[in-house]
């Protein structure tokens, strides 16, 4: 059977690390999982060209909304973020799930991070509507997102809007209140603004979520973490929603997530390693 990873761009992605990990750990010596670059516009064309031979598609960036009109099934969670990040061919029907909220859930508990009183989000992309589900999953109904353009939020208003959450929408250079959560999902380098301000002496945020998973260790989760707060970094989260992905490909559970653990820090280790870095 076969799976792949499909963004634009896509070369750094970590996952075929952790589900081959995965295949192996479990036995399904005949899976493989590849790379395919792709944008919206070539993914009608290469989702039709799934076969029965495909069991599944991870989907990062563009692709996770632009999926959506492609889908025979969507659950419930997806429809409701505006976003699917997992595509599983099943019974001639490409049905739609979301592994990121459960992901961000499980790295955050994994942290000790279970019921946060309040919580800020940098960023309107689907990472941020999937941190807005995540977050009313540990029980808040509000939450103030930090954005660059205004005019850019309406896909994160509109998920805020089917989740039930209220947003506080402000500017990207507005700072960050004392809150309790801080959860950026910008790209590497968006969020080193806010390192500096996350070095100030308390109080502030006892826990910063970081998506962000290589390089790693963030500017803005060493900040945080000399600041005292908890720090979840983004290889936990990819973790999570990969180990989501490959229950559902599969129809194993629970995924061997200490393999797929290992593996991915050894490809981290190994990037790191490289001279180009």
């Amino acid at each position: 059977m076969r799976a792949a990873v499909l963004g634009s761009p896509i070369a750094h992605s970590l996952s075929p690390a952790l589900h081959t990990a995965a295949y192996a750990a479990v036995g399904l010596d005949g899976w493989t999982y590849s790379v395919v670059e792709c944008d919206e516009a070539g993914l009608p064309g290469f989702i039709a060209s799934c076969d029965e031979r495909w069991a599944g598609l991870s989907l990062t960036m563009p692709l996770k909304r632009a999926v959506l009109p492609l889908l025979d099934r969507t659950e419930p969670l997806a429809v409701e973020v505006g976003g699917a990040n997992t595509v599983v061919f099943e019974g001639g029907e490409r049905h739609g799930y979301n592994t990121d909220v459960p992901g961000m859930v499980a790295a955050l508990a994994g942290a000790g991070v279970i019921a946060p009183s309040s919580a800020t989000i940098l960023g309107a992309g689907a990472t941020a509507c999937a941190a807005l589900a995540a977050l009313r999953e540990v029980g808040l109904t509000s939450v103030v997102v930090l954005v660059r353009d205004r005019a850019r939020a309406a896909g994160l208003l509109a998920a805020a809007s089917r989740l039930g959450m209220a947003v506080d929408l402000r500017p990207f250079d507005a700072g960050v209140s004392d809150r309790d959560l801080l959860v950026s999902t910008v790209p590497a380098g968006a969020a080193d603004f806010y390192a500096e301000r996350a070095r100030r002496p308390r109080p502030g945020p006892s826990a910063v979520l970081d998506v962000v998973y290589d390089p790693w260790p963030t500017p803005l989760a060493q900040a945080a973490a000399k600041s005292g707060a908890v720090v979840v970094g983004g290889f936990d989260l990819l973790l999570h929603q990969a180990a989501r992905q490959v229950e559902l490909m599969t129809g194993i559970k629970p995924a061997p997530l200490n393999h797929m653990r290992t593996a991915g820090q050894t490809e981290l280790t190994h990037r790191a390693s490289l001279p180009s870095r």
